[in-house]
């Protein structure tokens, strides 16, 4: 029952961040409209995502530092999939930029969901490649390189 409990606060509290979030967002555009000026919506867009992804995390992330073992990070998840969908996440945001002509996929990207989808799975996978060093992971380096 207090594993249940505790998953159950995380889900309001993030559903919680989320609806407040979603709520200041609208907020932001509507000002943005007003005065003209969408950096602060579209900077908010691209970073609030990826709290969401952080925070979804983070419950497993502070168990597992509660362990006290050596940490190291897994660099290929970082940069398989961690690179490409933060590309994809910060498009709206470049797109306020010069460089937005020359991002390749750019305007195929440019979607708010598919952006917002990315963020969130670049927070997770942030905090999801710091690892614990054990002998099993060094195992399949090593047997991944014969």
């Amino acid at each position: 029952m207090r594993k249940f409990s505790r998953y159950f606060f995380w889900t309001v509290v993030i559903g919680f961040i989320y609806y407040a979030g979603s709520r200041y967002e609208l907020h932001l555009i509507e000002h943005g409209q007003m005065n003209y000026n969408f950096w602060p919506a579209v900077i908010f867009a691209t970073i609030f995502p990826i709290i969401i992804g952080i925070l979804l995390r983070l419950p497993n992330l502070i168990k597992e530092i509660k362990q006290e073992k050596a940490w190291s990070v897994n660099w290929i998840k970082l940069l398989a999939v961690g690179l490409p969908t933060l590309y994809v996440a910060l498009v709206p945001l470049l797109s306020l930029t010069i460089m937005y002509k020359y991002l390749p996929f750019a305007i195929d990207i440019i979607h708010l969901d598919l952006t917002m989808i990315a963020g969130v799975i670049f927070g997770f996978v942030l905090l999801d490649s710091l690892k614990e060093d054990s002998e099993e992971e060094e195992d399949t380096i090593q047997m991944a390189g014969k």
